[in-house]
């Protein structure tokens, strides 16, 4: 069984998407920090244990961060309760997916690390500068909510589908996320965690608008060290035979396809989502996936 829950890993990072890659990571950090919280002596309340943790997670204190600069990254892979892991990989399954789908897969794993990093600097100026502590900020809240702010921006009129409420437009789902950690900045429980979701949101939410704005890409030379792009924009071509009607079904008609169209379509996608082609839209772009 162990041998085939490592196969099973190593195919998913092999040849799974970022967001599988990016969700099994913050797994398998999971999974050791909590083996070592049970080997620990006192467990994850022990000073031993909590001493890891501080040395992982970001420290409010900036004189910390300096001693401890692997912080900015390593804070946002790491977790502690189960249920911050699971609600937080959940998202990043769900949103991930649209902005995986519509930017591409490169982009996934420069948003994440950008997201980070800004929630990362949202918390050191609140520890300081707002609320004057210096405590300790870890997980991947940051990071997943400049995905869901992204996937917001791009296809704001995408429908999901909500148990016991039908369909609801992507822009409103990601509207009420973004509003509830502003509601709970007052709060007293993890404000500095929520001032920290807002800024991974905000990069998101920025990111996306100046691409469309001004076709500006931010991330574009993190980006290209992870492209692998589902469809390639290649120097026009002549037309070539595309049966978007599937086989050699008699009766079928076939009609020539360039890839100045190909490129329309993909515009069409970032511009108004994928809910926006037509059925003979989708048929072309599925059938060129497969030439």
């Amino acid at each position: 069984m162990i041998d085939s829950l490592i196969s099973d890993i190593k195919g998913q990072i092999q040849f799974g998407n970022m967001i599988t890659r990016l969700i099994l990571l913050n797994i398998v950090v999971f999974v050791l920090i909590t083996l070592i919280g049970a080997f620990t002596y006192g467990g994850q309340t022990s000073p031993s244990f909590q001493k890891l943790i501080q040395f992982l997670a970001i420290s409010g204190d900036p004189i910390m961060l300096l001693k401890k600069p692997w912080t900015l990254f390593t804070h946002m892979f790491l977790h502690q309760g189960f249920w911050h892991l699971f609600w937080n990989m959940l998202i990043l399954y769900w949103f991930g997916r649209i902005v995986g789908d519509l930017l591409g897969d490169q982009r996934i794993l420069p948003l994440y690390l950008a997201g980070g990093l800004s929630g990362a600097v949202f918390f050191i100026i609140f520890a300081n500068l707002i609320n004057s502590y210096a405590g300790y900020a870890l997980g991947a809240s940051a990071a997943v909510m400049c995905i869901v702010m992204a996937s917001g921006f791009i296809a704001p009129y995408f429908k999901l589908n909500l148990l016991l409420i039908g369909e609801v437009k992507l822009m409103y789902v990601v509207a009420a996320l973004f509003f509830l950690d502003v509601a709970m900045i007052g709060q007293n429980s993890n404000a500095g965690g929520h001032f920290a979701h807002i800024g991974g949101a905000l990069f998101g939410g920025f990111y996306v608008y100046a691409m469309q704005k001004y076709g500006t890409d931010f991330l574009a030379r993190l980006s290209s060290f992870f492209e692998k792009p589902r469809f390639e924009r290649r120097p026009k071509q002549p037309a070539k035979v595309v049966n978007i009607h599937g086989a050699e079904k008699k009766g079928g008609s076939k009609r020539n396809v360039s890839q100045e169209e190909i490129d329309k379509i993909l515009d069409k996608i970032k511009n108004f989502g994928i809910n926006s082609l037509s059925e003979e839209e989708k048929d072309v772009l599925f059938k060129a996936s497969k030439e």
